[in-house]
């Protein structure tokens, strides 16, 4: 069979927040990447991404030239990160159910869907903590923890599987797909993507483990032809066990394996 050529997300890249007629307005987007401005008129540092608002000064700048500059400006920092594997960890903080949430939600899937626009690789990986609460009270179930880790029994660990697999990676893809990318969502189960081991304190938080083994094999193809990765951090050991992973201890995981590969 014929290869298919990679098409990439058909995304006017000036629809974005960043390159918008907002640009008129005194507020900005803190910036995932910034870097000073060379443009006197413009007091502050020239943002390539978005999350929260914060002031500054443009002067006489027109909406065109402000373009123009940040344009110019982040030149160097896409060429030097075109074609690089990038990990980034979604925290499940940034899920809760309301209004302000959401809009982060939004805003963080254009700055990943931009970030694949401009040549970079994202990698997702994500948490779910509070959708994991709400559904455990609605189980009965009161959630608990020890040193900041959630203590999973095997009812736990059920809805926990639930959660993360079928809710929450789901609905992110399917976010990530509506804003233009192409999306693919995965657990450490899927491919042996990453292999779990118990925790050490296994006897007090149960089913919660660690990362024992990454084999990033099965989404290789897939970065390389553009798709964006959402990897939930629920894994199996050798004996098909699950495990609870921390998604900060997922995404630390993966950067040594990426370093030999970008």
């Amino acid at each position: 069979m014929a290869a298919r050529a990679f098409k990439a997300p058909e995304i006017d890249l000036f629809s974005h927040p960043l390159f918008s007629s907002a640009s008129k307005s005194r507020s900005l987007k803190t910036p995932a990447l910034a870097f000073p401005s060379s443009n006197p008129k413009i007091k502050k540092s020239i943002c390539l991404s978005s999350s929260s608002t914060i002031s500054t000064s443009v002067g006489a700048v027109t909406p065109a030239e402000f373009r123009v500059d940040i344009l110019s400006e982040s030149l160097p920092f896409i060429q030097k990160f075109r074609g690089k594997t990038i990990v980034v960890k979604f925290g499940g903080a940034a899920m809760k159910p309301n209004q302000s949430e959401k809009n982060l939600l939004a805003s963080f899937v254009k700055d990943i869907v931009l970030l694949s626009v401009v040549g970079l690789r994202p990698v997702l990986v994500h948490g779910g903590g509070p959708e994991i609460n709400s559904w455990l009270k609605r189980f009965g179930i009161e959630p608990q923890f020890r040193d900041g880790l959630r203590v999973t029994d095997a009812n736990t660990m059920e809805i926990v599987s639930m959660v993360l697999v079928g809710k929450v990676n789901k609905n992110l893809v399917s976010q990530i797909n509506k804003a233009g990318a192409t999306a693919v969502g995965l657990s450490g189960m899927d491919g042996r993507l990453f292999m779990a081991r118990p925790s050490p304190n296994a006897a007090l938080l149960g089913f919660v483990g660690e990362v024992a083994r990454v084999d990033p094999t099965v989404i290789e193809p897939l970065v390389k032809n553009g798709h964006i990765p959402v990897i939930a951090s629920v894994a199996a050991d050798e004996l098909g066990q699950s495990y609870n992973i921390n998604a900060d201890t997922v995404a630390g995981s993966w950067r040594p394996r990426w370093a030999r590969r970008s």
